[in-house]
């Protein structure tokens, strides 16, 4: 079968039916699918669809008698106008009069337009006179877009012609207007979709870097040159034949899966959903083990749009200086190779990148020394382009290129715009050949919101501004204004995710890729190690304030031991938090400020008091004691009803609760008369970052699932819980919650979260979980549990889930420990982005740790419980 047999010439007039032409349309669809699975090429595709619709369309132009009218013309308008027409694309029409149309042309007109509906095209239709097409496309920018890739289909041809005639007048959107509008529509529509074509569901066609970025160039080149394709430009000299085929070839790619996207959803979906990537990525023929298809898929699209906003960048700034004059009279020499532009900089020699490539590397240094310096001119762009994609060796292989590298690190602005625009346009990918490797390297999780290379820029971004992140940031911004040789931490933020998408634990061969690259370029063998153990360590300081029991000394301890000192602290703390808050826009909140911080002054105490010399935990409890007791004194309470009612806790209480909690509780507990009934306290202060909830009630089995349930049906986030009992057993612990988008607990919620949990204590029988829609985002990441035990502490076992993040899950783990008859200790409740990383410390209701059988049978139950696909 081929398109000359399924051409809608061949179809007899009687069989211009909708059954019929809804058969057909299907054959033909169906035939498209079979030659984009073939590996035909995706342009002959796209414009064969356009060229089926132009001859089913002028067919029934000519079935409903349209042809007859003297003065209508049917004329194919937008994507369609261009000849381009994906499986799901709109097929944008213009119905164009000069005069009033009679009553029996708006009738036949009426026929036409219902039947291509009926027919389930994606018809965008409109019946103007041409006064109407000027006064319109006046008005509005995107209706002169339209027009100005006007096709004609049939009717009129003299109709059209007076269009083209009109669009192409010079008072119709002058070409340097039409440029500034189309810039700004651009930037318009980059905020509308985030301004970052890297999200993790990008849009195809509005991102930045998307379909839409071509076209714009080539809208904008049409309207000054009157091209009618990127390959006719190269003959105006604005684009080069080099750059032609680059753009060509971007749109080839995002063509292709904006074709699979519309085969596998039906649908006219820019959007590349989670939903879809798989289903796309296998259509492609990207294969693998588990999510690699996608990763593969994703990475080549991330590397396509960035090639694309780099040139779509170069050339609009091409176009208003070169093209438009824009240009800026005000020159200031640099030196013997460089001029300033106005706030642009610009070689003074062409060739110079391609002659000595060190001055890539110059160009770099100069716009760290000159804050006046706000980009780079688009002639020296091209320039720059050119000779990165000419080179033959990495740019780091040149003694004089290590040589300015350095310089421009210890640079108090070289990690500032420099660095940034270094990333921008391929110039450290050039330098380092891991960076090479994880441009658009992307993580199929919920976590990562951005490509490895993105996520790395943004991290040192949050370095280099910590002088201006005092409020937001206020350790990290102190300990940095003292840090010896910050260059050291940005080389360790380079490096720290480089090993991404390579075999192995990434952290461990990022730190073997830091020493080579810190020993190419003649650090001191000191200096070599740091960054290494930087790279090696850089997620456990993370995983020990949000997975860890940083109450207890051990774990502070061990920490310490592998910091040695305050230098690695500082460091590794500044890394941390640049970190987290590289990873999404959600994954920082104040509850893990609070973490980090603590974790930070208890391990600066250790270091300071010397490893050698343990804290006593006596010391530490009679200190809180006393502190605590002199609060309480303060507010007149007797001591001696302090000290009995503080007979009924264990020394455990004394070691999980600092000094103001402890007052807290104690005035409060002191006041509650009816122990029959639950005391429920929720914090009003800020200053641990997050709300916290105090329980106090007869102990008993479904304490913590019943609690659980109940904060899960207001909607709200534990991160932390402390599960103890007094010695007359009643519990007295803690849950420490946060709203679901990290912020503190609305006020207007406290009190009914208040009533929730005394209600569930009274009748625990009576608790149920509200139902809960899994977010559509998190259906395609489902994977089994995983359980792991860490080393026994104090008689507990530590018991360490990651399981997928549905909803209940907390108190679908509490109840498996009631079932279990086993004791919480503690709960450390972390999630990351689909997955809950969580830590349980357990005992038996002898208090004792678990067994190995006991460990083994806990283990199945908690997976059996926890599997994503259980009933």
């Amino acid at each position: 079968m081929d398109f000359v047999t399924l051409s809608p010439i061949n179809i007899p007039e009687v069989n211009l039916t909708l059954p019929f032409l809804k058969k057909e349309l299907l054959q033909f669809q169906q035939w498209q699918i079979e030659n984009f699975k073939a590996k035909q090429p995706i342009t002959e595709i796209v414009n064969c669809r356009a060229r089926y619709m132009d001859q089913l369309l002028a067919r029934l132009w000519e079935h409903f008698e349209l042809n007859r009218s003297a003065q209508l013309s049917l004329i194919a308008v937008g994507g369609y106008g261009r000849g381009e027409l994906h499986p799901k694309s709109d097929i944008d029409i213009l119905i164009l009069y000069q005069q009033d149309i009679t009553p029996q042309d708006e009738q036949n007109i009426s026929a036409f337009i219902t039947l291509l509906w009926d027919l389930k095209l994606d018809i965008g239709n409109s019946v103007r006179s041409l006064h109407d097409c000027l006064e319109q496309g006046n008005a509005d920018i995107t209706v002169a877009t339209s027009m100005i890739e006007a096709r004609y289909l049939a009717g009129n041809p003299e109709t059209f012609a007076k269009l083209i005639e009109l669009v192409e007048s010079d008072t119709f959107w002058p070409s340097d207007q039409f440029f500034m509008v189309k810039r700004e529509e651009q930037l318009s529509r980059h905020r509308q979709c985030r301004g970052d074509g890297y999200s993790l569901e990008p849009d195809l066609k509005n991102g930045s870097g998307g379909l839409r970025d071509i076209q714009t160039i080539a809208w904008i080149s049409k309207r000054h040159f009157g091209a009618h394709s990127l390959l006719e430009l190269t003959s105006y000299n604005y684009i080069t034949q080099a750059e032609y085929r680059e753009l060509a070839d971007c749109q080839k790619q995002l063509w292709t899966i904006r074709f699979a996207l519309h085969t596998v959803t039906n649908r006219p979906d820019n959007r590349l959903l989670f939903d879809f990537q798989n289903e796309v990525a296998q259509l492609l023929d990207y294969s693998g083990q588990g999510n690699q298809a996608v990763e593969q898929m994703m990475k080549a699209f991330y590397q396509t749009i960035h090639r694309v906003k780099e040139l779509n960048e170069m050339l609009l700034q091409y176009f208003d200086e070169a093209i438009l004059g824009n240009i800026a009279k005000n020159i200031e020499s640099i030196d013997a190779n460089f001029q300033l532009r106005e706030n642009m900089i610009e070689l003074k020699k062409n060739s110079l990148f391609s002659d000595q490539p060190e001055a890539m590397l110059q160009l770099f240094l100069h716009i760290a020394n000159d804050p006046r310096i706000k980009g780079i001119y688009s002639a020296t762009l091209r320039e720059l382009r050119e000779a990165r994609r000419g080179l033959t060796h990495w740019l780091q292989n040149i003694p004089e290129c290590r040589d300015l590298f350095l310089t421009i690190i210890k640079h108090p602005r070289g990690m500032g715009l420099a660095f940034t625009l270094m990333h921008e346009y391929g110039v450290l990918g050039a330098y380092i050949p891991q960076w090479s490797r994880i441009v658009g390297q992307m993580q199929f999780d919920l976590f990562h919101a951005y490509t490895v290379d993105e996520h790395t820029h943004k991290l040192t971004e949050n370095i280099y501004n910590y002088p201006n992140t005092k409020k937001e940031h206020p350790l990290a911004h102190e300990i940095y204004r003292y840090l010896e040789k910050p260059e050291l931490l940005f080389l360790a933020a380079i490096f720290h995710d480089i090993a991404k998408g390579q075999k192995g634990d990434h952290s461990s061969l990022g730190a073997v890729d830091a020493v080579a690259f810190c020993e190419l370029h003649n650090l001191s063998r000191h200096e070599c190690k740091f960054v290494a153990w930087l790279v090696k360590y850089h997620l456990i300081m993370s995983v020990t304030a949000q997975r860890r029991d940083i109450s207890d000394p051990r774990v502070i301890m061990e920490f310490a031991r592998l910091v040695r000192d305050e230098k690695h602290l500082n460091f590794l703390y500044c890394l941390t938090v640049a970190d987290i808050c590289a990873t999404n826009e959600e994954a920082w909140n104040s509850w893990k400020g609070t973490l980090l911080r603590d974790l930070y002054y208890s391990t600066l105490k250790m270091l300071r008091r010397g490893l050698e010399n343990p804290p006593d935990i006596r010391d530490r409890i009679r200190d809180r004691q006393r502190k605590a007791l002199a609060a309480l004194q303060v507010q007149g309470i007797n001591e001696q009803q302090v000290k009995q009612l503080w007979k009924r806790f264990k020394l455990n209480y004394f070691f999980r609760y600092n000094s103001a909690q402890i007052a807290w509780h104690t005035i409060n507990l002191l006041q509650h008369q009816d122990h029959s009934q639950p005391m429920i306290l929720i914090s009003d202060q800020n200053e641990r970052g997050a709300t916290e909830i105090f329980v106090y009630h007869k102990d008993m089995p479904a304490l913590f699932s019943s609690v659980i349930t109940e904060i899960d049906n207001k909607k709200l986030s534990v991160h932390d819980a402390k599960i103890l009992s007094s010695r007359d057993d009643f519990t007295l612990s803690t849950f420490t919650v946060l709203e679901q988008d990290g912020e503190h607990i609305d006020p207007d919620k406290i009190q009914r979260l208040k009533q929730a949990i005394e209600m569930a204590l009274l009748a625990p029988e009576k608790v149920n979980m509200l139902p809960s829609r899994l977010p559509r985002v998190k259906r395609q990441f489902k994977f089994d549990p995983e359980i792991t035990f860490l080393p026994t502490r104090r008689k507990r076992t530590q018991i360490e889930v990651v399981a997928f993040d549905a909803p209940g899950i907390l108190a679908d783990i509490g109840e498996v420990f009631r079932c279990s008859g086993l004791m919480l200790d503690t709960a450390k409740i972390t999630t990351i982005g689909e997955r809950a990383e969580d830590l349980f410390i357990v005992s038996t209701m002898e208090g004792n740790a678990l067994t190995e059988q006991q460990e083994a049978n806990l283990k199945a139950n908690l997976i059996r419980e926890l599997s994503p696909d259980r009933d």
